[in-house]
């Protein structure tokens, strides 16, 4: 009876094993089948490796939710290429440097990389994690280590869904290119409503600004990023435009780790070739509208179609009255 027991639950493992090795449901297994899969996970961390592996993209744009927004079907059309969007909800510097790396690992001769940065660069204790699971087994080393992985509770989890959506019994999460919209439809857009989220949103400090060397331990890993890339590939760099309201008060300690902040960011990207440094954080017809955000960080579609054409413009050394034009 016991050995009957065993055999049934090692026959189990071997089972569910190579069920998920064979949908391989983050697409990263080097021996898994081509299937029709698509970016299945709510955590960005597990659905976009892959894009940012493949290689039909020639581009990406990597950050946080503040990035996500920007569609890379319009990019296509502004800059060239075939662009991925990378960016991940809550995204640390660290984790959103480990996609950059991985892209650039995958796209030696990459086309136009944009990076959005947010505080989450300027700060001066950054995290290496938000907080939500992320496989680094994904983003470094070799793909082989993904079979050791195969067998957990998630594992299974996802390559059930992944293979749900194959047979059209459930909605894709993300778009092929790693698009999609998380904020809701502009036809439920209420401003009393959003309002009153403003209202719940902190603030930074008001403390005096320090006049001293802000010590801003995150951009190294930014510094690293852009060096690693090819003199040939067009690099964006832009500062997401946040409400008003999260700038800092003039003269404040906040306000002047943030000018610190893009300081440096320009002098790293003026050591690389074919550069550009964008700065949206500034008091504009964006930035001073509520209108434009869902909350104080998360703008609305109209604003990234805006940001999309802004970017472009900048390229072309043609600044707006929404940006300033750090570099070149």
């Amino acid at each position: 009876m016991l050995g009957w027991f065993v055999a049934s639950a090692l026959g189990l493992l071997v089972f569910l094993f190579l069920f998920v090795s064979l949908i391989d449901p983050w697409g990263v297994l080097p021996l898994s089948p081509r299937l029709p899969r698509v970016p299945i996970s709510t955590n960005a961390r597990y659905s976009l490796p892959a894009l940012a592996a493949a290689g039909r993209f020639d581009s990406a744009i990597v950050g946080s939710s503040s990035s996500r927004l920007l569609r890379p079907e319009v990019l296509d059309r502004e800059f060239g290429g075939r662009f991925a969007n990378l960016a991940m909800n809550a995204a640390t510097a660290w984790e959103q440097s480990q996609m950059l790396g991985l892209f650039i690992r995958h796209h030696p001769a990459a086309r136009t990389v944009i990076i959005g940065l947010d505080s989450a660069w300027c700060t001066e204790a950054p995290q290496r994690s938000s907080g939500r699971p992320f496989p680094e087994w994904m983003y470094a080393g070799s793909p082989w280590r993904g079979y050791g992985q195969m067998l957990n509770l998630y594992a299974v989890q996802e390559a059930a869904s992944q293979l749900w959506v194959m047979l059209g019994l459930k909605r894709s999460r993300y778009g092929l290119d790693g698009y999609t919209s998380f904020v809701p439809p502009e036809s439920a857009y209420d401003p009393a409503r959003v309002a009153a989220g403003f209202a719940r949103w902190g603030k930074p400090t008001d403390l005096p600004a320090r006049h001293g060397e802000h010590v801003l331990p995150a951009l190294p890993m930014l510094g690293d990023a852009l060096r690693a890339l090819p003199a040939s590939t067009r690099k964006i760099v832009f500062f997401t435009p946040s409400h008003i309201a999260l700038q800092g008060a003039p003269g404040s300690d906040y306000a002047e780790s943030m000018a610190a902040c893009k300081t440096d960011v320009t002098q790293m990207a003026a050591a690389v070739q074919n550069a550009v440094v964008v700065d949206f954080l500034i008091p504009s017809s964006i930035t001073n509208t509520e209108a434009s955000y869902w909350d104080p960080v998360h703008y609305r579609i109209p604003i990234a179609d805006r940001l999309m054409a802004d970017l472009a413009a900048a390229t072309r050394g043609q600044a707006t009255p929404d940006d300033r034009i750090l570099l070149p």
